[in-house]
């Protein structure tokens, strides 16, 4: 079974930064895309950044520039800096990887962290 766990959200001031963790554990082989995406109220899940297998990044048009997908030292992490962040923002963020585990390829969600931009 393969669990994803998400840290790093919280209430930050316009214009101020957050780092969001995501740590996968399990029977995993292997990973191939680690993504962040975000859900506003209201609104659908829409994608954030990608790290695809390889090296490439995607970004959002909107957070270009601002935000940084990274992945860790310990292959099953991955990461988002947030700087610059503006009420735009807020949403729950959700973790995303594409990986090889006992049952073959899936899609693994995390739980979810909460990022609220207010003064």
């Amino acid at each position: 079974q393969v669990q994803l766990v998400e840290s790093g959200g919280g209430l930050v001031q316009p214009g101020g930064s957050l780092r969001l963790s995501c740590a996968a554990s399990g029977s995993i082989f292997s990973i191939n895309d680690m993504g962040w995406y975000r859900q506003a109220p209201g609104k659908e899940r829409k994608l954030v950044a990608v790290s695809v297998s390889g090296g490439r990044t995607n970004y959002a048009d909107s957070v270009k520039g601002r935000f940084t997908i990274s992945r860790g030292n310990a292959k099953n992490t991955v990461f988002l800096q947030m700087n610059s962040l503006t009420p735009e923002d807020t949403a729950v963020y959700y973790c995303n990887l594409h990986l090889f585990s006992g049952i073959g390829w899936s899609d693994y969600w995390g739980q979810g962290t909460q990022v609220t931009v207010s003064s």
